[in-house]
């Protein structure tokens, strides 16, 4: 089981966390008061349905119905329940309200045929006049079922052909941008409908620019889906030497539309980093030695629409300064790399040069950061983000040691291919096999290991790592690629190829605000078809039948730079604390942790982003399946994700007698994702992602889900049978009416973003 002492997490957060930064030592080290800690949260935790040590020392809230219903149970020596019933809602502490700000089909932007896109993930806010007033920007990531059943009843219309559906769904993904505004009598922010800034940015922006090589031009009859002139354009290596100089789709360096928007980031100058993440099923990842897509994937969308898969997969800048300047042009910035980004985190500090910290977000993706070759200069503005067109990208390697280094992604780097047989050495050792073969990808090229032809990847296996990596040791990366740009266009097998540690899928990373600490949210550790995570690093399977075995679910991360900017080439990395259930080794009571955020006050805030198909041990579809759940397993272990239940929102203190406690805050919708946390003074921003994903919106469904889910007891000791209750599918956030049976109404699920604040209003921060 998994106990940090209030030292251990102040340690982690860094040398020096303590004083101004944390709070005078004499507030961190002050008694408890008589059944309570001194310094405990001043909310009531949320009652989830396995057990946390937090509810052996705090009263929780246990929800019964939506809109606030529930009842406080008291702390107990004993936090094991027989029965849970998931309620469809975000269920926060009683002292605090919930309320949409931003869903699905909204029409607030300033083309009013405009609306708002599907699934919400990142949110960003950038302040006009103080934190009453600003720009709030909206990741829509992906589409997926209900969507198409759902789109008529909340957009207003049905589209007509494999075309226009094809557009829709592309309409469907990238980002809005609206004013949010809140006063004094009125404490809920709410979008500033038709203001001149508010517009969708989507996976079709720019489609008119087609007409330039005889492709389409429109999706669809109506307004909204004719093509416009609003395409983004690319800065750095890759965009010169790339897309304008190879030119692969006769575009030259003008990109139609982002696509495929998970997290990201806002810069210092305030604009937003909206990160292009699983583009791979769109259009093609794949590229020749030149960095130009192999070719289009068959009836993709890409296909259809003309997108050429190296213009994807990009960070993307969007700059609320400059709406009303007529040249502005989104940015794709190619020197970041292209991979399946998960977010950026910035480190910016007058005078010295810029570092940014991204993850790939795949199994077995790298770790990256990027310096910039000039300074930042905070009197600059919009001007620092020259900073991001020209620099060095790294990919991280981890020793097991404690120890790491940054290598440099340039054209004269040398080959030092990554080795199944030492990656997967720790498993071996520990459980006596190897999963996926130990798999790492490497760029095909003609003549290389028997291939015929450039283009791609090779899998290296520990069946094949002797013949293969033979031929690509101690080479350079200019042997593989025609020019640094063609590179970048291809990061995941050059950072296999320098041999950068394959991890347990990055997905968010956060720069602490005090202490310059790298926090890195790796979500799953199990291998598969992309590759497998470094197992000397990660925790990739669970090795032993004992029911308290570690867990491959995740874990929380840190880097701290050697040199003092962060610009240096080594580091240090520790694990703070590891996914799995509490009563599993190093567990730390989470699954899958996703994204990140601190609070002014340096409390560490996170979410956890389990499979849809997982969620309560039911897998989707009409006739949902119960999945095993066998503490006395020893598959990969994704199947105990399963005793979590929904997704949620956990804080952890940063200082008094709780710090480094997971404190439960917010527990999602059925089916859903909790993404995107921003705090605005009082306010947390959330986004509600995919309720009731894949599933079906039927009049013959059942009401409830029922089975007995296993879960581990908080001391690890034994195991218990807990009676699992779940609503078949989400209504959240019952908005829209949908079919009617037995005169009751079952409302359609909605992607939304949404706040979250105190209900007595009292003070300026959210706690």
């Amino acid at each position: 089981m998994q106990e940090l002492s209030r030292r251990d997490f102040l340690a982690f957060l860094g040398a020096g966390a303590t004083g101004a930064a944390l709070g005078a030592p004499g507030l961190l080290l002050r008694p408890a008061r008589a059944g309570r800690p001194d310094d405990a949260p001043r909310f009531t935790p949320v009652r989830l349905p396995h057990p946390l040590t937090i509810y052996t020392e705090l009263a929780s809230w246990l929800p019964s119905g939506p809109d606030g219903a529930g009842r406080t149970l008291p702390a107990a020596a004993q936090s094991e329940l027989a029965s849970y019933a998931v309620i469809d809602d975000v269920v926060v502490p009683p002292e605090y309200e919930t309320y949409v700000i931003l869903s699905w089909g909204d029409r607030v932007y300033a083309n009013p045929h405009d609306y708002c896109g599907y699934n919400h993930d990142w949110t960003g806010f950038a302040a006009l006049r103080g934190r009453l007033d600003g720009y709030l920007f909206v990741n829509h990531e992906y589409v997926s079922y209900p969507w198409e059943d759902a789109f008529a009843a909340v957009v207003g219309f049905t589209p007509e052909s494999p075309r226009e559906a094809a557009g829709e769904a592309l309409y469907n993904v990238g980002g809005s941008l609206v004013r949010i505004r809140r006063t004094l009598q009125d404490p809920q922010y709410r979008v500033v409908g038709r203001d001149p800034a508010n517009r969708r940015y989507h996976g079709l922006s720019g489609l008119a620019i087609n007409a330039d090589v005889g492709g389409v031009t429109r999706w669809g009859p109506r307004p909204h889906q004719e093509g416009d002139a609003a395409y983004f354009v690319g800065t750095g290596p890759a965009a010169r030497e790339v897309f304008a100089a190879v030119d692969g789709d006769g575009l030259g360096n003008r990109i139609i539309g982002t696509q495929a928007n998970c997290s990201g980031g806002m810069t210092p100058w305030n604009s937003f980093m909206s990160a292009e993440e699983n583009f791979q099923s769109a259009v093609t990842e794949a590229v020749l030695p030149t960095g130009i897509q192999v070719g289009y994937l068959p009836d993709s969308v890409g296909a259809r629409f003309g997108l050429a898969g190296e213009k994807y997969g990009w960070m993307v800048e969007i700059d609320p300064a400059r709406m009303n300047d007529p040249a502005y042009r989104p940015k794709k910035h190619t020197a970041l790399g292209r991979f399946r980004h998960e977010n950026i985190a910035l480190r910016a500090c007058h005078g010295r040069r810029l570092v940014a910290y991204m993850g790939d977000d795949r199994r077995g993706g790298h770790t990256w950061k990027f310096v910039s070759h000039g300074c930042y200069d905070q009197y600059a503005g919009s001007a620092n983000s020259a900073l991001l067109e020209a620099g060095t990208l790294h990919v991280a390697r981890y020793h097991a040691d404690g120890t790491g280094e940054w290598i440099p992604i340039e054209p004269g780097t040398r080959t030092v291919p990554n080795v199944p047989s030492e990656l997967t050495a720790r498993q071996l050792a520990l459980s006596g096999r190897i999963d996926r073969g130990g798999l790492v990808k490497l760029p095909r090229r003609a003549g290389l290991a028997g291939a015929d032809a450039d283009g791609g990847t090779i899998d290296v296996t520990v069946d094949n790592e002797a013949e293969v990596l033979a031929a690509y040791r101690g080479k350079r990366l200019a042997d593989f690629y025609d020019s640094l740009g063609a590179a970048l266009v291809d990061c995941f097998p050059v950072g296999n190829l320098v041999g950068g540690t394959p991890t347990a899928r990055p997905e968010d990373i956060e720069v602490h605000p005090h202490t310059n600490a790298v926090f890195i949210a790796y979500t799953d550790g199990v291998p598969g078809d992309d590759g497998y995570p470094d197992s000397r690093i990660f925790t990739v399977q669970k090795y032993t039948a004992a029911i308290d075995e570690a867990q491959p679910s995740g874990g929380l991360y840190k880097i701290i730079e050697r040199s003092a900017d962060g610009t240096g080439r080594s580091f240090r990395w520790e694990r703070f604390v590891k996914g799995g259930e509490a009563g599993a080794e190093d567990g730390a009571g989470f699954a899958n942790v996703d994204n990140l955020a601190f609070d002014r006050a340096g409390n560490l805030w996170g979410v956890t982003d389990m499979s849809t198909s997982h969620h309560n041990g039911f897998t989707t579809g009409a006739d949902p399946g119960l999945r095993t759940i066998d503490h006395g397993g020893t598959e990969a272990a994704d199947q105990l994700v399963g005793v979590f239940g929904n997704n949620w929102l956990f804080h952890v203190p940063s200082q008094g007698e709780l710090a480094g406690q997971i404190v439960p805050f917010a527990y999602g919708p059925v089916r859903c994702e909790l993404t995107g946390p921003t705090f605005i003074g009082d306010t947390l921003i959330l986004s509600v992602q995919h309720p009731g994903e894949d599933m079906p919106i039927t009049e013959t469904a059942p009401a409830t889900l029922t089975r007995s889910v296993e879960l581990l007891t908080l001391r690890g000791e034994a195991v218990f049978e807990q009676q699992r209750t779940v609503p078949y599918t989400s209504q959240w956030p019952r908005r829209i009416n949908g079919t009617t049976a037995g005169g009751v109404t079952t409302a359609l699920p909605q992607p939304a973003t949404i706040g979250i604040r105190r209900r007595d209003g009292q003070g300026l921060d959210f706690l």
